[in-house]
């Protein structure tokens, strides 16, 4: 029943976070700013207007679909790449990751993501993990709860198919928050990592100069 609700009434719990990124992106005064896995461009439409943004996404279907979102705008860029085939030389005042970074190797990826932020840069992770303990448990049961009550809200129609930004190739999260934030430990010291609603985390990174 719920699944079926669900599929009726989508909305995107990437976009639910977005205010709370571009908050966090705000805040680190970046001017340059690094979104890896942009799909159509919801994140980068909200932070263009606070700084000059590039946006990476590996799927060409959706990549061509937020370049031609902001084919006029001075402001974006739009490299349909993944993030290991980016400029390994360019360092960036932020960087985004929204359900993403469960896609790349993890101590390789927060390594490779650590390295490329310019000093005093700062990392903004919104990012999905596994399911594994009692307080993973205790957070999913009121998501579950709400994810179609605010799907209604949100959409009432009923749905056919997921809308264009939902379309993306998705896969499952490996490694449990525990292991996320041992992960954190080595590579990011000092990452400020939380649980969130809806199967999410967050982590936010500051370079110290």
């Amino acid at each position: 029943m719920l699944t079926e609700l669900n599929r009726a009434h989508p909305w995107s719990h990437n976009d639910h976070y977005a205010g709370w990124v571009v908050r966090r992106v705000r805040e680190s005064r970046a001017r340059r700013v690094l979104d890896i896995g942009c799909g159509t461009g919801n994140l980068v439409a909200r932070l263009r207007d606070h700084c000059a943004i590039t946006g990476l996404e590996r799927d060409p279907e959706t990549a061509a679909v937020a370049a031609h979102r902001f084919r006029d705008d001075p402001a974006v860029r739009i490299l349909p790449i993944d993030f290991a085939d980016r400029d390994p030389e360019t360092r960036w005042d932020a960087i985004t990751l929204v359900a993403v970074l469960h896609h790349l190797p993890l101590d390789a990826a927060l390594r490779a993501l650590r390295d490329s932020l310019a000093p005093g840069g700062r990392l903004v992770v919104v990012g999905c993990h596994r399911d594994a303990t009692v307080g993973d448990a205790l957070t999913r049961l009121p998501a579950v709860l709400l994810n179609p009550i605010i799907g209604a809200v949100k959409h009432p129609a009923r749905a056919t198919e997921p809308p264009p930004h939902m379309r993306a190739p998705i896969a499952e999260p490996r490694e449990t928050l525990a292991e996320i934030r041992a992960a954190a430990a080595r590579a990011l010291p000092g990452a400020r990592i939380r649980r969130r609603l809806f199967w999410r985390y967050t982590l936010v990174y500051d370079d110290r100069v």
